[in-house]
């Protein structure tokens, strides 16, 4: 690389810099954990734009700073626009999600949203609730968090601070998931199939293929919720 070269790549990434810097600047300070999908591409276009500039030597860098202020005019119009038009939002950025709602799982609202049970509970954890009988609703933000809000009775105030001596705590663990049991699960702990059949059977359930999911905890018992419904829950 000769110094013309060091040259045009110093003059582009400075160019790039601050053109960057303005279009975020003009867009608004947005944290990475409330990026909805929309604000991620955006920022890989951008960054692609700003690449294209420095590494594509048959681009010219006006090209770019023109694609790339297009590219944030646009994003700039549809902020506006969601600030003044309320019916809008629904359109540029989707609605949250209630995946749980009074402490029963919506099945159909966790296929609109392509995710499995899996995923729920996994995001649930990340909120430190291991069990999903604790939750009245549970919300799937815009940026792809969850939001929960727990039953009274798992909510504040604490054991501690009503002096209540303390108890064990286990770990919850999923016996059956998506009308399919968790063979591993009944082994780790020392439990078997016929257990988990006349278990089931306590509950009115007569088949494996009734139940969209089945969590067991040690001192709780068994926490089933059925297909056909979605939504039920038994303990």
């Amino acid at each position: 690389m000769n110094k013309l070269d060091f040259y045009s790549l110093t003059v582009e990434l400075i160019i790039g810099f601050f053109a960057v810097l303005v279009v975020t600047n003009v867009l608004g300070k947005t944290q990475i954990s409330q990026f909805t999908p929309f604000h991620f591409i955006s920022a890989l276009v951008l960054g692609e734009l700003l690449g294209n500039a420095i590494y594509d030597r048959e681009v010219s860098i006006k090209y770019v700073l023109y694609a790339l202020f297009l590219w944030g005019g646009l994003l700039f119009l549809i902020e506006i626009l969601t600030q003044k038009f309320k019916k809008t939002r629904n359109f540029f950025q989707g609605n949250p999600s209630i995946l749980i709602r009074q402490g029963k799982i919506d099945y159909q609202e966790l296929k609109k949203n392509r995710m499995d049970l899996n995923e729920l509970l996994s995001l649930m954890r990340q909120k430190d609730i291991f069990s999903v009988r604790e939750v009245e609703y549970a919300v799937l933000e815009l940026s792809g968090s969850l939001s929960i809000l727990k039953k009274s009775n798992y909510d504040q105030p604490d054991r501690q601070d009503l002096q209540i001596p303390e108890k064990p705590v286990f770990l919850p663990i999923a016996l059956i998931m998506d009308r399919e049991i968790i063979e591993d699960n009944l082994t780790n702990y020392g439990l078997d199939n016929q257990w988990l059949m006349d278990q089931l059977h306590m509950h009115g359930i007569r088949d494996v293929k009734d139940v969209l999911y089945a969590e067991w905890e040690r001192n709780e018992g068994l926490l089933v919720i059925p297909f056909e419904s979605g939504t039920d829950v038994k303990q």
